[in-house]
């Protein structure tokens, strides 16, 4: 018996690898229009509002790639989606790379949100539906190490590219602007999550769902083992309610929506209110601003992508351990406290034409900060927010409830990405100043709000 666990094991690991996949896109989007930012604001001529307004545009296509994903995955299956997210992806990769106005990009920007949008949703919901009660945490956090990983590699990407051409603006070697070519170099990712999206099996409960009990119950037999059939039961018996997803699924009598969802989207929107994408949209405009280089800049930037994947190894190490509250609170907690290092830091820096200028030791106190509020998140908030959205859900609302709450997550993520240059140009000190008290409101929701959800079966969710 363990012998053949173990092998069922093997089994599922590359298979929720595989549907992963759709986050490494999630991350790499995020990332690689960090390096662009100041090219993108010197070639078109950007006001602040106007840069902001493009870099957050993607998210904009998030929003509503993830509020149709769910109807789409219950309509023609979870792999499909994955499929046509990675054409959407590819198509708005090439496109950014050859914009030549403002408008124009932001189009394929929102283009590519929306196959992003799309795999957010499909790639927690599917592996939640696949996986083994014991692993889906561990397997669950390989969404949010994928979207590190795809940070990462970006940043990589932006800083080679950067580096050859003495600058994102100037063209590389072989011709063009660095920086559309920073854009045209997330066709490749797309082009893989389309292969190996072929390479995976339908999801069980949409098998279920569609009658395929044959193709079902093999599936399960191979990834997840136990009592097939017994669990094919009880897939079917929470589908019995089931019908096209609808809004009024969710409704309930807090707010016009139940409990559950309203804890699911203040999940998301906390995840984002932290502040945690200003750090991958505009770190490194962020530190020339400060008195760093282009290049310091980007390398920083890089070296905090490779800070987030090690701290994603330890949530992937503890999740299933410890559970999902004590990383939520123990995240929350020292966020607030490095966020408001870092608003004090900056909020007390002399201002030199126009913009705060750290001197050494306050400097190397901001980097420290910095850094270790992306070790806080991403042993917590990072990975944890996507697990439980994944399985906190009952499986008749899930895909609806998880359309949603991903939904007010990109929301969230446009409005603190669409806002920031704002913000900055009023003072840095009030930005973090506020990430710093979205980050303890966070604390005080998960101690309040949130449910212990370790080790329990889909079916018996609430």
């Amino acid at each position: 018996m363990p012998e053949a666990e173990g092998h069922r094991h093997g089994a599922v690991v590359p298979v929720a690898a595989a549907a992963a996949l759709g986050g490494f896109l999630f991350g790499y989007d995020t990332a690689v229009v960090n390096g662009t930012v100041g090219a993108l604001e010197s070639t078109f001529g950007l006001s602040p509002a106007a840069l902001g307004f493009i870099v957050s545009s993607a998210l904009i296509g998030c929003a509503a790639g993830a509020w149709f994903a769910g109807p789409l995955a219950d309509r023609l299956g979870r792999v499909r989606v994955m499929l046509l997210a990675s054409v959407l992806f590819f198509v708005s990769a090439l496109g950014s790379g050859l914009a030549f106005d403002p408008v124009v990009l932001t189009l394929f920007r929102v283009m590519g949100g929306l196959a992003i949008g799309a795999a957010s949703v499909i790639a927690p919901a599917y592996i939640a539906e696949i996986a083994p009660a014991a692993l889906r945490g561990r397997l669950g956090s390989l969404q949010q190490l994928a979207i590190v990983t795809g940070i990462f590699l970006a940043l990589l990407v932006d800083y080679a590219l950067a580096g050859l051409a003495g600058g994102a603006a100037h063209d590389v070697p072989w011709g063009g602007a660095a920086w559309r070519w920073m854009f045209a170099s997330a066709a490749l990712p797309a082009a893989m999550y389309g292969v190996l999206a072929l390479r995976i099996p339908e999801s069980p409960r949409y098998l279920v769902a569609r009658r395929r009990l044959g193709e079902a119950r093999e599936i399960l037999g191979r990834l997840v083992g136990g009592d097939v059939d017994g669990r094919i039961g009880e897939i079917a018996r929470t589908l019995t309610l089931d019908r096209p997803v609808r809004l009024g699924d969710l409704r309930g009598p807090r707010l016009g929506l139940l409990p559950i969802v309203w804890a699911g989207v203040l999940l998301s929107v906390f995840q984002q209110f932290v502040g945690i994408n200003v750090i991958f949209y505009y770190s490194s405009a962020l530190w020339r601003s400060v008195g760093f280089t282009e290049h310091d800049s980007l390398l920083i930037t890089v070296i905090t992508s490779v800070v987030n994947i090690a701290t994603t190894f330890v949530a992937i190490s503890l999740i299933d351990r410890v559970g999902r509250r004590p990383l939520l609170l123990t995240g929350a907690a020292g966020m607030t406290v490095t966020l408001g290092l870092m608003a004090v830091l900056f909020a007390t820096a002399p201002i030199v034409n126009g913009a705060p200028v750290l001197g050494d030791l306050p400097g190397k106190a901001a980097l420290v900060a910095a850094n270790l509020y992306v070790v806080f998140f991403g042993c917590s908030w990072g990975p944890v927010v996507w697990v439980l959205l994944g399985e906190m859900f009952n499986n008749r609302i899930r895909a609806s409830a998880l359309a949603v709450a991903a939904a007010a997550q990109w929301v969230a993520n446009w409005l603190v990405s669409a806002t920031f240059p704002v913000l900055a140009g009023v003072g840095l000190g009030l930005a973090y100043g506020l990430y710093a008290v979205f980050a303890l409101l966070a604390f005080v929701f998960v101690a309040t709000g949130i449910r212990e959800t370790k080790g329990m079966e889909l079916e018996d969710m609430a």
